[in-house]
C-alpha cells in the first residue's frame, strides 16, 4: 500500500481520473445519491488530496481544504469496498488530521459525517456540533476537532 498527498496541479491525469472514479463509485453509485460529485474545492490551490493505492487501485481517499480562516475541512472520506474493515479509515483520518494541522495554528478541523459514522469520528477526537440534518437524503452530523484537542 502506498500513501500519497498531492495538490490538484500535482496529480497526473490518470491518477485524477482514478480518484474521481472512486468517489463517484462510492458516493453516487454505491450510496444511490445522484449529485454532482466534483466541485471547485477539488482544484482549489490549497486543497490536498490524500489517498492510498494498492496495485494502482484506490483503497482510501480524503481531501483537506480551507473552509474559513479559522476552520479547515476534511471531506469526501472513503475506503473502497475491497479494503473496508482493515483499519484504513483510521489511518486515513490520522493522515488527514496531520495535513490539516499543517494549515496553521489556531484552526479547528470540521467535517460533515454521515450519522452512522459519528462514533468512528468521535474516536478520532471530533465532537458533534448542532443538530443532525439531511443532505442528499442521508442523515449527516457536523463534527469538529478543536485546536485544543489537537
Amino acid at each position: 500500500m502506498q500513501w500519497q498527498c498531492k495538490k490538484f496541479l500535482e496529480l497526473d491525469v490518470s491518477t485524477l481520473f482514478t480518484l474521481m472514479k472512486a468517489r463517484v463509485d462510492v458516493f453516487v453509485v454505491e450510496q444511490a445519491c445522484p449529485y454532482p460529485e466534483l466541485d471547485e474545492v477539488d482544484r482549489a490551490l490549497d486543497t490536498h488530496h490524500i489517498y492510498a493505492t494498492v496495485d494502482g487501485r484506490i483503497a482510501a481517499y480524503a481531501r483537506v481544504y480551507t473552509q474559513t480562516a479559522e476552520c479547515i475541512a476534511i471531506g469526501r472520506v472513503l475506503v473502497t469496498e475491497p479494503y473496508r474493515g482493515k483499519g484504513l479509515a483510521a489511518t486515513l483520518m490520522e493522515k488527514s488530521i496531520e495535513v490539516a494541522r499543517g494549515y496553521g495554528s489556531g484552526t479547528s478541523i470540521k467535517l460533515s459525517a454521515q450519522a452512522y459514522l459519528r462514533s468512528f469520528y468521535a474516536q478520532q477526537g471530533f465532537t458533534c456540533v448542532g443538530e443532525p440534518y439531511l443532505e442528499d437524503g442521508i442523515e449527516h452530523q457536523d463534527m469538529i476537532l478543536t485546536c485544543e484537542a489537537m
